[in-house]
């Protein structure tokens, strides 16, 4: 016979609490107007479940699925221990300022969640089909962060890991540095200002991206792309670039290292150490390419 559940949660509403150690499966189960202080959520699953208008301050997540389906949400000074794993899924309305989030798979399927000031150190598969996401001076480590999420706004991200923002739509990042192989694949309507990517095939199968005084490192990156606007980047270290990418308007203001059979466009450059143009794959009179003298602003 299987062992049967049993629940024997705290209904609690329209209080506060301060300096609890709360224990046991849904501790705060439907908890609703609470503003919470200094209070460790210790075993037991889901103590958040189902909760509203909650606010936490100070507060500790040592175990799994802390704050599933809940609404408006505010968590300031928090932390999420590696066993608070996915730790906030299927939410509405959250804000999270000041803390650390120490676990992976945190914030899926979530609408209108806003980071600040945060570390999320282990971010693997993290802010997955989310939309309405803000990030502001966020650092985070971990591969696929942000997949098939939509509507992001980031300002002074630090991301660590690859796949980041696969599938993504209407993403806008800002001030960030961003070390991710494959990142943007797949997506629609990116924009990238003053910021530093690094990693292999950048951006591939993605349509509407536009960097605008961005520095770029990559293998075979920014190919496949459909629409590519590029004001005033460097490409560093970057080769065999463009492959099959049309509709490009791309202003580089320093040298490129290689490009390999461009679809169509325009491209031009401090410096074009290599082209590659394969008769047969490439149409080499769809893209306009031109290097610049160097005295040329």
């Amino acid at each position: 016979m299987a062992d049967t559940v049993r629940f024997n949660p705290v209904s609690r509403s329209d209080e506060e609490i301060h300096e609890e150690v709360l224990s046991g499966e849904r501790a705060l189960y439907r908890g609703n107007n609470l503003k919470i202080y200094d209070t460790v959520f210790l075993d037991g699953e889901s103590p958040l479940k189902e909760s509203k208008n909650i606010e936490l301050y100070g507060c500790e997540f040592q175990w799994k699925y802390p704050v599933w389906y809940s609404e408006n949400v505010y968590a300031k000074d928090c932390i999420w221990q590696e066993m608070g794993r996915s730790g906030v899924w299927y939410t509405n309305n959250m804000k999270v300022e000041d803390s650390l989030i120490g676990a992976p798979k945190n914030f899926r399927r979530c609408r209108n969640i806003t980071i600040r000031n945060s570390s999320i150190p282990n971010a693997k598969e993290t802010l997955w089909m989310c939309d309405g996401i803000e990030l502001f001076n966020v650092t985070a480590r971990g591969d696929y962060f942000g997949m098939n999420t939509d509507n992001v706004k980031a300002d002074h991200l630090k991301l660590f890991g690859n796949y980041a923002f696969d599938g993504s739509k209407n993403v806008e990042i800002k001030n960030s540095r961003l070390v991710t192989k494959d990142c943007f694949w797949n997506c629609e309507n990116v924009t990238v200002y003053d910021s530093y990517i690094f990693g292999e095939y950048l951006a591939w199968n993605t349509k509407n991206l536009t960097l605008v005084n961005c520095t770029i490192e990559s293998d075979q990156g920014l190919c496949y792309i459909d629409k590519l606007k590029m004001v005033d980047c460097k490409l560093i270290n970057t080769r065999l670039a463009f492959e099959y990418s049309n509709d490009v308007d791309a202003r580089i203001i320093s040298r490129i290292d290689s490009i390999l059979n461009p679809g169509s466009g325009r491209i031009s450059a401090r410096e074009i150490s290599r082209l590659y143009i394969e008769p047969d794959n490439c149409d080499s009179g769809r893209t306009n390419i031109t290097v610049r003298d160097h005295s040329t602003p």
